[in-house]
Parts: C-alpha cells; structure tokens; sequence
C-alpha cells in the first residue's frame, strides 16, 4: 500500500515542491568555500550557538570528518555507559574535576585538539548535559556543508527498495545533482498507512490518518441548500 501512495504521490511531491521552491532549499544547502568559511545554516538558542562555534573551527581546521566522528562517539559513549552519562549531567561535580576528567580521557582517546576543547569549554560551562542536541545540530551544519539531504520517510511497512529508489530519483531532480540524498525510513503505525516524507523544514503528508480527518473536516461542514 506504501508502495501504491508513492507511486500516485511523485507527481504530487514534484508539484509541490516547486511550488514552494526548491532553490530556497538548495541555497540553504550550498557548501561554504575555504577562503571565507561560513555556517551553511543559521541556528538560534544555545546548542545552535555551540554547534556553529564548533563547525567554524572544526572547518577552519579542515578537521570537520574527523570532529563528527568523535562528537558522535562522545553521544555514544554517554547512551552506551550509565556511569558517564550520570557524570556529564551532574552540576555537583565540581568545575575543575569536571573540566579535568574530560581532558584526561578524551586525550587518552586519541581525540583532535578541536574536540577535546569544545568538550572542555562544555565542561566549564556545565553544558555537557546538552551534549547530545549539539551534536545533533552540529551533524546538520556538517551534512549542509557538504551537500547532504536527510530524508526522512515515515510508513506502516518497511518501503519497498524499488520504490525508494523512484523516490530518491525524484528528489534528486528537484534537489540537484550536485545533493547527495540520505533516505531514512521510520515504521510509523500511528499513520495508519501511506507514507509521510520530510526533509529540512518541508514535509509532504500522504498519510492515510491526515487523509481521514481531511474527509472528516469535509463531511463537518454544513450544507449549503
């Protein structure tokens, strides 16, 4: 059934999209050059603050592979040990203990330089409790510099690879060839059916649960004799 909503859906997507316009969304992705090195994205609140300090020197250091990896190790370490997330959230540690124990084991780790510091700065900070939404937003910053579009696509059942394909094609078109397009698919039971894709701040809502309230809204509506 996902397969059918796709296949009825691409014409509907590429409508759409244009409508809205896709060069928004391409600029949004476009890749800094190294002589003027630029957030690719503007984020607002503290994460987005030290996402953006984090990519700038991380870039400027043309280390940013290499910083994602370890931040992503670092969101990984604190899922994985109970002990080490308990220890990055807890204020009542003291700064300097805090401070140190990063240094000290991030160092061991065989980290860069630009990540053992940003960590150390969380650190002093207390804003290590937050580690887990900056590397979230830092990967963002990362995939749009390199021209990178997540896509998320939420079904009932696991999308067929044919059909993944056709809709990877078709935002490929739309997007440009210079995107590299990352599907990922999400079994969503609370759609009901069809399919919902999202990428960036768009979403298109083929679902069979928006559907029916569609249908609802419509048959709430009173007669006009």
């Amino acid at each position: 059934m996902a397969a059918r909503h796709l296949r009825s859906g691409l014409p509907l997507l590429r409508a759409h999209l244009s409508q809205e316009g896709s060069r928004g969304f391409a600029s949004q992705v476009a890749k800094p050059t190294r002589k003027d090195i630029k957030v690719p994205e503007a984020l607002y609140g503290g994460t987005g603050n030290y996402a953006s300090a984090l990519f700038l020197t991380a870039a400027k250091a043309n280390l940013l592979d290499k910083v994602e990896t370890e931040i992503r190790d670092v969101v990984e370490a604190s899922k994985k040990s109970p002990l080490f997330s308990q220890f990055i959230k807890d204020l009542s540690v003291p700064k300097e203990t805090r401070v140190k124990a990063i240094t000290e084991i991030f160092a061991e780790a065989g980290f860069s330089d630009v990540t053992k510091n940003f960590l150390a700065v969380l650190a002093d900070n207390g804003r290590l409790k937050h580690i887990d939404r900056i590397a979230e937003r830092f990967v963002d910053l990362t995939m749009a510099h390199k021209g990178e579009v997540k896509v998320l696509v939420r079904t009932v059942i696991p999308l067929p690879e044919k059909e993944e394909k056709e809709l990877k094609e078709t935002l490929q078109d739309i997007l440009g060839k210079n995107k590299t397009i990352l599907i990922e698919q999400k079994i969503d039971y609370s759609i009901m059916g069809g399919l919902v894709i999202q990428f960036g701040q768009k979403v298109f809502d083929m679902s069979i649960k928006t559907r029916a309230k569609q249908m609802e809204m419509f048959l709430r509506q009173p007669l006009d004799i």
